[in-house]
């Protein structure tokens, strides 16, 4: 994900002013939307999670067997993993 950058620094009193700011922002006058715009909705579909450079050793038979399924062992790892991870969350 990209952060946002602000290539001109912000005054001293853009800095106080953003400091002074309280409570919730007004949106009153954004219109709820309706029902349907929802009906359709997807959880997650854009979600796409951070990764963390690892280096691990692995038996040279699971590596093996790995590759021989095709690019994208690495995913295949993560998959593995995930799956894991999401049944021993979910006891």
């Amino acid at each position: 994900m990209k952060t946002m950058t602000h290539k001109t620094p912000l005054t001293k009193a853009q800095l106080e002013q953003l400091a002074a700011l309280t409570g919730e922002p007004d949106t009153t006058d954004i219109p709820e939307a309706p029902p349907e715009n929802w009906a359709s909705a997807e959880r997650g579909k854009f979600f796409k999670p951070r990764k963390a450079p690892v280096s691990l050793r692995l038996d040279m038979d699971v590596v093996d067997w790995l590759k021989r399924k095709g690019p994208g062992y690495q995913t295949e790892i993560n998959a593995i993993l995930r799956r894991q991870m999401d049944a021993e969350i979910s006891k």
